[in-house]
């Protein structure tokens, strides 16, 4: 069973969700699951099909937003509105939750929700170290 590591009170984010994990995520209340990882990247995982029917019989909303690297602009945009369009908590993920960590702090600073020092310091405090990106959150986040 894998861990939900929470980055903020609506947003966690978690390394490869088995079918039972999508349904187990419905349980702790989540309302929306944002798939960051490419269809195909490990061949164990579950296929899109296959989670999109899981996320359906958990009532939840799902998302595909694969992406390798860091998160490019067009994910950091639909994670803010996935953020903002979720009826609740979204718990995103990839192969180890570090791809879904980046793309929330990334939302994060762009939403202007949090201060890049405040970022930084939720991922370390749920285990993934953003610190390296540092000067991108400072450049995404509004001038005040």
């Amino acid at each position: 069973m894998i861990e939900f590591r929470y980055l903020s009170p609506d947003f966690a984010v978690a390394p490869q969700l088995s079918l039972e994990d999508i349904a187990r995520a419905a349980e702790a209340g989540f309302r929306t699951i944002i798939k960051n990882r490419p269809e195909n990247e490990d061949p164990d995982q579950p296929t899109e099909t296959q989670v999109v029917a899981a996320a359906k019989l958990a009532g939840l909303d799902y998302r595909s937003l694969p992406f390798t690297g860091p998160p490019p602009p067009a994910i950091v945009a639909e994670t803010v509105l996935a953020m903002e369009q979720s009826a609740g908590p979204v718990l995103a993920y990839c192969r180890s939750g570090t791809r879904s960590a980046t793309a929330w702090a990334m939302a994060q600073a762009l939403s202007g929700r949090s201060e890049p020092t405040a970022i930084i310091e939720a991922g370390a405090k749920a285990g993934y170290d953003l610190s390296r990106f540092a000067d991108a959150l400072d450049c995404l986040a509004p001038k005040r």
